[in-house]
């Protein structure tokens, strides 16, 4: 953390001073950076190419840098008003819209202002990351053999292989395909399993992202509720009678936001139930790497337990180590598997082969383990540290469930509240909060926000953003 400070420090200092230079003039030489500020030869290598790549200076090897030709006026903008028609008409034939709308995934990916407490982030903290390990893994994955070659369309077959005993039950590498992120592989898994216009079966509430993927593919979900054991079987017989649906997208393991687990006894209700109606499950296994410490053994994966090809099982490494680290898995039995395999090479041809070479090397290293012992104690502490503050400062926020594995609270605000006021004004107190609108396909039964504690330094940014949160519901909810 310290090296890139100081990149950024040196980048920023030979960026003010450039006016000094007329166009093609000469920097000072790296040996006289390195002097006068006081810094390693490679930070001044970094910061060098940091500018080149803005297009401010240019390196000539063995020549030195020089300030970049003065750029040329950009072209008058064009008359893109014809897209409107276009895209418009585009989709007039459809029979259910093609709308994208990326603002429910945008919530927990957009970085909030400086000073701002990131309360709705969906990935680790940086100080959770294994940085060092994925460093390393990275470093070692370069040198293998045919490293930089092309992979295996499918993905590395050791890499598979580690995937399907991660699944359990009889899954062998043959059955898997390694895909670019969770949200990549549950593209793919909705395109292959349900044409535009149908409806798809979906948990409500569920994923903003995995109703984005519907939508911009056609789809029209439908959603099924849940409670606190997971998806309830009844209703989501009565939704494949009413509607025909070809798949039903669900998370068993601490579900998104509800923190959910699906319960024992629903588990074969939902296999069977989808098989009488002749649809697929699609399984997002998206957090088993997350649990917390205090949690217990595990149900295993539904796919698991699924020897007839009914689940779709994904899963990844992104949400356990960096949201950069983009590596996750798509499994399947029977046909299905050849039509996510064609699909996929299609969309993406493969995943880049040092990114999986790294990943083999990191979870093959003694610093995977101790990595996710850390994450599952940190986890822990931080939950009890939000879930604690709440009930001493928000008691009027009800949260009837506090999961044991994930990175988020789900509380219900009380009735009536006006959920978007109260996230503007988490915002203007310094607190980023993710509304709840954006996790149901249809009307909400509550007002709901949701509540990140992974994205945060610690318990102290946990306790201050509460506090500010205190400050924002005096203001709206009186």
């Amino acid at each position: 953390m310290q090296e890139r400070s100081s990149i950024a420090e040196l980048a920023e200092q030979l960026r003010r001073e450039l006016d000094r230079y007329s166009p093609g003039g000469k920097l000072p030489s790296s040996r006289a950076l390195v002097e006068r500020f006081r810094v390693s030869p490679v930070t001044v290598s970094r910061a060098l190419a940091q500018l080149a790549a803005e297009g401010l200076v240019v390196t000539r090897p063995g020549a030195g840098a020089f300030r970049a030709p003065a750029r040329t006026a950009p072209a008058p903008a064009g008359d893109t008003s014809w897209q409107e028609v276009a895209l418009s008409a585009d989709g007039a034939a459809d029979l259910v819209p093609r709308s994208v709308d990326a603002s429910g995934v945008l919530v927990s990916l957009a970085a909030p202002p400086p000073g701002v407490i990131e309360f709705n982030g969906g990935y680790l903290h940086p100080s959770l990351q294994p940085e060092r390990a994925m460093a390393a893994a990275l470093s070692r994955a370069g040198r293998r053999p045919g490293a930089w070659g092309r992979p295996p369309m499918e993905g590395l077959p050791e890499l598979r292989e580690w995937f399907a005993r991660g699944i359990g039950g009889s899954f062998t590498a043959a059955e898997v395909l390694i895909t670019a992120g969770g949200q990549s592989a549950l593209t793919t898994a909705l395109r292959a399993l349900a044409p535009p216009g149908a409806p798809v079966l979906v948990e409500s509430p569920t994923y903003p992202g995995m109703l984005a993927i519907a939508r911009a593919a056609g789809l029209r979900p439908v959603p099924v509720p849940v409670d606190p054991d997971g998806v309830k079987p009844a209703l989501l017989a009565d939704a494949f009678r009413a509607t025909g649906a070809p798949a039903f997208v669900c998370q068993p393991l601490f579900q998104n936001p509800t923190g959910a687990v699906l319960a024992p006894e629903r588990r074969h209700e939902v296999l069977r139930i989808a098989r009488e109606a002749g649809a697929f499950v699609v399984e997002d296994d998206f957090v088993r790497r997350l649990v917390h410490e205090d949690a217990g053994p595990l149900p295993r994966p539904l796919a698991a337990d699924d020897p007839d090809g009914v689940v779709v099982h994904v899963c990844s490494l992104t949400k356990a180590t960096s949201p950069s680290f983009r590596v996750s898995a798509l499994a399947a039995r029977g046909p299905v598997l050849e039509r996510l395999r064609a699909i996929q090479v299609v969309d993406t041809f493969f995943v880049p082969r040092p990114l999986q070479e790294a990943a083999l090397e990191l979870v093959g290293s003694p610093a995977w383990p101790r990595h996710l012992r850390a994450v599952a104690a940190e986890l822990k502490a931080r939950r009890d540290a939000m879930t604690a503050a709440l009930a001493l400062d928000l008691p009027e926020l009800a949260l009837p469930h506090v999961p044991s594995g994930g990175y988020h609270l789900w509380p219900r605000l009380p009735d009536g509240s006006d959920e978007p006021a109260l996230v503007a004004a988490a915002l203007r107190a310094g607190v980023a909060i993710t509304p709840g609108r954006p996790y149901f396909s249809a009307e909400p039964p509550a007002a709901h926000v949701r509540l990140s504690f992974a994205a945060v330094a610690g318990t102290g940014e946990i306790a201050e953003g509460v506090r500010r949160l205190r400050a924002a519901c005096d203001e709206v909810l009186g």
